[in-house]
């Protein structure tokens, strides 16, 4: 048996990069997959690469600045798929071109709500998983190539805030639900060759300066992201909540 088998599990941002890439892995591993995106085309696109896998799952098209869309899509899921015991917030934007008042909207209340939403269904199911994307960022602060002199980039201190924000709405989270059952992790990726980091990686140097931040000397892959989010889905992580789980190629370890 799979280790998700007659597991639900809805992932937000499911259109492309990380989101795409752990449906894939958790339909892989025996789930039925809610893929809701903003991106509606997106969520389909994935939607249906798992169908083709021999798996179950759905498409909604999902806005995460709204709390009341985000009710509706853990309501849906139980609705089209039969139940919910995996959510994983993973919608995000870059902060380069995005302001403070969007990055926060999308990257820190969006996964407010979705956690906070999630811990409370999940708590009356009688327990499940919540996974956080965070970053790298919401651990340590993030260097620019040729700029340790220049000011912070409004984007950059938004998103660096955000993701900070996320690891202690994962935290608090898993103290509050622990004892009901409701596990509350984040996974704290480095650099991933997504689209989200696409443009940067259109530039040698900076391509470079990204990965000498890495002591394994690269990117990461999407995939590598996913095999961490199945894990903290599964009962293989029952004894793990609260954690802000580096998958960075060695970024947080100077």
């Amino acid at each position: 048996m799979e280790r998700l088998e007659g597991m639900v599990a809805l992932i937000t941002g499911a259109g492309s990069g990380i989101g795409a890439a752990s449906a894939l892995r958790m339909a892989s591993e025996g789930a039925a997959v809610m893929c809701a995106d903003i991106d509606v085309t997106g969520a389909n696109n994935t939607a249906a690469l798992i169908g083709e896998q021999g798996g179950k799952s759905g498409a909604i098209e999902l806005d995460v600045r709204s709390e009341a869309a985000i009710q509706a899509a853990l309501s849906t899921t139980q609705t089209e798929l039969g139940g919910l015991d995996v959510v994983m917030n993973n919608a995000g934007v870059g902060g380069s071109e995005f302001g403070w008042d969007e990055t926060v909207a999308i990257n820190l209340s969006g996964v407010y709500h979705g956690t906070f939403h999630a811990c409370a269904l999940l708590a009356e199911r009688g327990g499940g998983s919540v996974i956080n994307t965070a970053s790298v960022a919401g651990l340590v602060g993030l260097a620019r190539p040729g700029a340790d002199d220049l000011p912070v980039e409004p984007g950059a201190g938004a998103y660096v805030a955000a993701k900070h924000g996320v690891v202690g709405i994962t935290r608090q989270f898993a103290v509050t639900y622990g004892k009901r059952g409701v596990r509350v992790n984040a996974i704290c990726p480095g650099y991933i060759e997504t689209p989200m980091t696409a443009q940067v990686r259109e530039n040698a140097e900076a391509q470079a300066f990204l990965e000498a931040l890495h002591p394994l000397g690269r990117l990461g892959q999407p995939e590598e992201i996913a095999s961490a989010a199945a894990f903290l889905a599964s009962e293989d992580a029952s004894f793990m909540t609260g954690v802000a789980l580096p998958v960075d190629g060695g970024y947080t370890a100077r």
